[in-house]
C-alpha cells in the first residue's frame, strides 16, 4: 500500500467514497434513461466508472461487476494513445478486445475532466450495443473464426474533439452497423452519462478541493486494499482446485475445460488458470481483461459487502492466464461470444472458493446467460433483437437458490415481453418457470425458465449463444445438478432440435423455444425437510 504523511481522516474518506459511488450511479441511471436499445434501457448491459488522472479505477456504478476488472486495461489503452494530448471537450472510444476492450459490441467511452486546464480525472462508460456489424447481427455469433468477421474494430480514437463531433468517426460507425439509429442513439446516451459524471466531478472538487480530492482518491484505494487483504487472511491458507466445462465452441464438438487453482497464503491470493483449454476456433475465447473481471467479481462476492468497489481490492489478487488459452487468447482469435466463457470462468472460480468456504458459497447457477439474436427486415426496416436470458441461483448452504435472478456476477434484467412485442416483429408466446428443473438437494437449486419467440416478419436470422446442454450446472456437498438446457425450432408443427450454439433462418410463423438450465442443488437431497418438500409441491416447483 502507498503511505501518506498525513492520511485523510476516516470520516472524510467515508464521505468521499459514498460521494463518488453516487456519482457513478448517477451516470449509470442517465445512460439507462437516455438509451435507445432494449439491451441498455431494459437489460442494463452497461457500466459506469470514475478514474483518477492516472486512470486508476476509483468507483464503479451499480451495474455489471463483470466489467469492473477491464476498466484499468481500457484506461491504459486510452492514456497510452492520448495521454499527452488530452484536451477539455475531448471524448474517446474503443472496442478492440486486444487493445483494452473485451469484445466488439462493448464500446468504452471515456472523457477527461478538467478545471482550469488541471486534469481532475476521467469518467467512463461501457455499453453493449445492439449491433457492431460483422457476419452476425448483434455481434455475439459463435461461428466466427477470427475477429475480422465480428464487426467494426476501433482502437482508441476521438469521438469528440473540443466539444465537437469527429464527423468521420461517427459516419464510420453509422455505415458499419445494421441499426444505426439505435447504435448512434446509445453512443449519445454514453455521452450524456459522461456529461452527468463530469459535472458531478466538478462539483465534488469544489467541495473537497483538487488536492484533497487526489489524497482522498488514494485513501479509498488503500482502504479497499487493506480490507481485501484482511478478508483474504480469513480464508484458510491452501490450494483449492476446480474444473468445469463448456459444451463446445460451436464448431468443434469437444468439451472445453476451464481449470483453476486458488492459492491462498496470508493476505495474498493467486488465481491460476493453467490447465484450461487452448484457444478455440469458435468465438467463445475470453480476452484477459474479461477473465480478470470474472475472477475479481467472484472473489468480491465472498468479501464483506462494504468494501469499496475500486481497483484497490485487486492489488492482493494475482491472475495467471496462459497466453494462447481460452482465458487469454491471442489475436486474431474470435471473441464475440466471450460471455459464455466468462460466466463459466465465474462458475469455476466459485467452485474452487466453495472448497475454501463451504458454508458460504452456493452451487452453480443456471449456467450464465443465453444470448439470443433475431435480426432481419420488417418490410424495408431493419430490426435486431438482442437479449441475454438469466434464470436462477444455485442452492445455498443455508437456503434454496433464488428463482428468477441474474448471475451473481452481473446485475442484468430480462427484457419484458411487452417491450419486445411493442418494438419488434416478434411475439413472446411463453415465458415461465419450468417445474422439476432445479437440482435436488437439502437446499434446492433455482428453476429454469422457458421462453418462446414467434417471428412475425417474413424472414430473420436466429443466432443462439447458449451452453449447459450436455451437462447441467453442478451441485455442491451432495446436491444434484440442475437439468440441462434445450433449444427447439418449431416450423409447421415440426419440432427441430438445435445445438447450444446455432445460426439458422427463421420464417414467418416459426417459433424458437429456449429452456435455460436449472441451477444446482446444495447438500444431500435426503436431508431436505418434509415441510420444504410439501412447499415445493404446493408452489408447483416440483410435480411429484
Amino acid at each position: 500500500m502507498t503511505g501518506h504523511a498525513e492520511a485523510p481522516r476516516s470520516v472524510d474518506r467515508e464521505i468521499f467514497r459514498h460521494a463518488v459511488s453516487s456519482l457513478v450511479d448517477e451516470m449509470a441511471v442517465a445512460l439507462i434513461r437516455t438509451a435507445r436499445s432494449t439491451n441498455l434501457k431494459n437489460s442494463m448491459d452497461l457500466s459506469a466508472a470514475l478514474c483518477d488522472p492516472q486512470g486508476r479505477l476509483i468507483a464503479q456504478g451499480l451495474t455489471l461487476p463483470l466489467h469492473l476488472g477491464s476498466v484499468p486495461h481500457a484506461m491504459r489503452a486510452f492514456l497510452d494513445r492520448f495521454g499527452e494530448e488530452l484536451q477539455p471537450g475531448d471524448v474517446y472510444v474503443l472496442n478492440d478486445p486486444y487493445a483494452g476492450g473485451t469484445h466488439l459490441p462493448d464500446m468504452y467511452v471515456t472523457q477527461p475532466v478538467f478545471r482550469d486546464q488541471h486534469l481532475l480525472g476521467h469518467v467512463l462508460t461501457i455499453a453493449h450495443h445492439a449491433d457492431i456489424g460483422g457476419k452476425t447481427a448483434g455481434g455475439n455469433g459463435c461461428d466466427a473464426t477470427e475477429i475480422f468477421q465480428e464487426g467494426l474494430c476501433l482502437p482508441p480514437v476521438r469521438l469528440m474533439a473540443g466539444g465537437d463531433h469527429v464527423t468521420h468517426v461517427w459516419q464510420l460507425i453509422e455505415r458499419n452497423v445494421r441499426v444505426p439509429v439505435q447504435v448512434l442513439g446509445d453512443l449519445r446516451a454514453q455521452l450524456a452519462a459522461g456529461h452527468v459524471g463530469a459535472q458531478s466531478l466538478l462539483t465534488l472538487t469544489e467541495d473537497f478541493g483538487p488536492h484533497q480530492f487526489a489524497s482522498l482518491s488514494q485513501a479509498v484505494l488503500d482502504y479497499a486494499e487493506a480490507r481485501a487483504r484482511a478478508a483474504i487472511r480469513e480464508i484458510p491458507d491452501g490450494v483449492y482446485e476446480f474444473t468445469d466445462h463448456l459444451d463446445d465452441d460451436g464448431i468443434d464438438p469437444d468439451p472445453i475445460p476451464i481449470q483453476v487453482a486458488l492459492r491462498i497464503r496470508g493476505d495474498r491470493l493467486t488465481v491460476d488458470f493453467t490447465g484450461s483449454g487452448r484457444q478455440v476456433r469458435g468465438a467463445i475465447n475470453n480476452p484477459l481483461p474479461f477473465t480478470q473481471s470474472a475472477a475479481y467479481a467472484c472473489i468480491r462476492c465472498v468479501m464483506p459487502p462494504d468494501i469499496p468497489n475500486n481497483e484497490g481490492y485487486f492489488r492482493p489478487i494475482h491472475i495467471v492466464a496462459p497466453p494462447g488459452s481460452i482465458v487469454n487468447p491471442t489475436r486474431p482469435a474470435a471473441v464475440a461470444a466471450r460471455g459464455l466463457a466468462g460466466f463459466r470462468i465465474a462458475n469455476t472460480v466459485m467452485g474452487a472458493l466453495a472448497q475454501a468456504l463451504p458454508d458460504k458459497v452456493p452451487a452453480a447457477e443456471s449456467g450464465g446467460d443465453t444470448g439470443v439474436s433475431i435480426a432481419g427486415y420488417d418490410g424495408n426496416s431493419p430490426f435486431v433483437l438482442l437479449e441475454f436470458l438469466f434464470a436462477s441461483w444455485g442452492g445455498r448452504p443455508f437456503a434454496d437458490g433464488v428463482d428468477g435472478a441474474s448471475s451473481i456476477v452481473v446485475n442484468f434484467s430480462n427484457n419484458p415481453a411487452e417491450v419486445i412485442e411493442s418494438e419488434l416483429p416478434i411475439a413472446i408466446d411463453r415465458y415461465e418457470f419450468v417445474p422439476d428443473s432445479g437440482g435436488s438437494g437439502q437446499f434446492r437449486g433455482g428453476l429454469a425458465i422457458e421462453r418462446h419467440y414467434r417471428l412475425l416478419a417474413d424472414q430473420a436470422t436466429l443466432q443462439l449463444r447458449s451452453d449447459r446442454q450436455k451437462t447441467g450446472p453442478y451441485g455442491l456437498n451432495g446436491g444434484l445438478p440442475g437439468v440441462p438446457s434445450r433449444n427447439t425450432l418449431v416450423r409447421n408443427g415440426r419440432r427441430i432440435d438445435l445445438a447450444s450454439k446455432t445460426t439458422t433462418v427463421m420464417l414467418r410463423g416459426d417459433r424458437f423455444e429456449h429452456q435455460t438450465a436449472g441451477a444446482g442443488g446444495w447438500g444431500p437431497p435426503h436431508r431436505r425437510s418434509t415441510s420444504a418438500r410439501q412447499r415445493d409441491l404446493e408452489t408447483g416447483k416440483v410435480t411429484s
